[in-house]
């Protein structure tokens, strides 16, 4: 056998993870191979054919303080292709109130925090002026708390919120409206910790931070198209369609990577894949527990995809309450839908529920419930219907999850894991993948002596 190269790597995982440690990996001098067994990069945030759409597998989002993922989508090229929103605008529809439909908007001003949704908070009609005080209360001693504490790890989010005094509606209209979307979880299901980290750094840290940004173009343009020149420019050897089969050490010390085509030999291998696989991939002692792994749970996320005749939504997105429509994204322009009509996106997150209905089901359940919301939906016709199912969308973030979380070092030297599911802090977004892959790039960095500046070495 050959000997391996000097400081080669190999990363086991095309998603965003993988794909932010092979960067980094590469950028530091290393040569680096990525092995991806779909035939695509991207992981769980992509997008494919339908007819002439171009569709997104599920409505993706993220923050102004999503620091880390801002530097992905610049060191792919794609900033400009992913914009925010110049300041935090949710319009929020409440169809089941006294009066029918009422919009109400969550946004902020230019004012330091917490000011800076005092107005919005002040006026925002889904809750009365009781609740209002009550919210604001709660954000302040929400504020108070170390999402890193173990202890708020073990409890769950609605016993907090209930013992400061949130009504079912507040939790509802405001801390689940967010929770939600951001944590893949209702309150009763959330980590105390992880809910803790969401509403500090979105709502309670920088006047901007909640501002929001969504991709105008396809996800594989991001996470695929640009991700391959920017890993190709990098140096990084791509092989998709490639799936590890072990992952092993020689007695020298050389990392050994199978794949059904051939040995990859390393000084250092991330593991940038899901749990389970990572379990089943994990040399003999590499975690004191590996099984604590499998006891991460898994949470599902549904879309559902409309596209009509003609224009039915005016704005880029909204949130609904009162329905059990979640949120819903205009995709038209991105997904290249021509003709007049307009397509839509409703994104539900926490869909366990609902995750295996029939389609047929499902349409009959949710047409009605956009043409409640949307009057101009109502005599529109429905050019097509379809659902995009991640059973497997997110890690749960339940109470107690914080301990069966690893970081990026495992026991064995050279080996190091990656992905949203690790301890980043983060719950399972974007955001946390990069931050992982950036995580693992840098432990592998530090035991090879080599050093690597990038400009967010605070998201490690």
């Amino acid at each position: 056998m050959t000997a391996p190269q000097p400081d080669r790597a190999v990363v086991v995982g095309g998603g965003l993870a993988g794909i932010t440690a092979a960067l980094e990996l590469a950028d530091a001098g290393l040569g680096v191979t990525l092995v991806e067994g779909r035939p695509r990069l991207g992981g769980l945030a992509f997008s494919f054919r339908r007819g002439e759409l171009t569709v997104d597998n599920g409505q993706h989002v993220y923050l102004r303080c999503c620091t880390a993922y801002g530097w992905f989508l610049d060191r792919v090229g794609g900033a400009g292709l992913a914009p925010l929103q110049r300041r935090l605008d949710v319009p929020v529809l409440d169809v089941a109130r006294p009066g029918g439909p009422r919009l109400g908007r969550l946004r902020r001003t230019a004012l330091p925090v917490p000011l800076h949704l005092a107005s919005s908070l002040a006026t925002y009609p889904h809750l009365s002026l009781a609740e209002r005080a009550s919210v604001g209360r709660a954000a302040l001693a929400l504020k108070g708390l170390d999402p890193a504490d173990p202890a708020l790890d073990g409890v769950d989010f609605a016993t907090w919120l209930g013992r400061h005094g949130q009504s079912p509606r507040a939790i509802e209209a405001l801390w689940d409206l967010v929770g939600v979307a951001t944590l893949n979880a209702t309150a009763p299901h959330a980590s105390l910790g992880l809910a803790a980290m969401v509403f500090k750094t979105g709502l309670l840290s920088e006047p901007g931070a909640a501002d929001i940004g969504w991709a105008h173009v396809p996800l594989g343009e991001l996470h695929d198209t640009l991700a391959r020149k920017a890993l190709a420019a990098a140096g990084v050897r791509v092989e998709t369609r490639t799936k590890a089969d072990s992952v092993s050490r020689t007695e020298s010390g050389v990392w050994q990577v199978r794949t059904g085509a051939e040995t990859l030999d390393a000084e250092a291998v991330v593991l940038a894949v899901p749990q389970r696989e990572a379990h089943d991939l994990l040399p003999y002692g590499a975690l004191d527990d590996p099984g604590k792994l499998l006891d991460i749970g898994t949470a599902p996320i549904l879309n559902l995809h409309v596209v009509y005749d003609r224009k039915v939504l005016r704005q880029p997105f909204f949130a609904a309450l009162g329905s059990p429509v979640q949120w819903v994204f205009d995709r038209t322009e991105s997904s290249g839908l021509t003709g007049g009509g307009q397509y839509l996106a409703v994104s539900q997150s926490a869909a366990g529920d609902e995750i295996d209905e029939p389609v047929a089901a499902l349409r009959a359940k949710y047409l009605p419930e956009l043409e409640r919301l949307l009057p101009a939906a109502r005599g529109a016709g429905v050019r097509d219907f379809f659902v995009t199912r991640e059973r497997t969308a997110t890690f749960a973030p339940t109470p107690g999850v914080g301990r069966l979380r690893p970081t990026a070092r495992t026991n064995a030297p050279g080996l190091y894991l990656a992905g949203a599911w690790t301890a980043t802090g983060w719950p399972a977004t974007m955001e946390g993948a990069v931050r992982s892959g950036f995580s693992a790039a840098g432990a592998a960095l530090a035991v090879l002596g080599r050093s690597h500046a990038h400009p967010l070495q605070e998201a490690a």
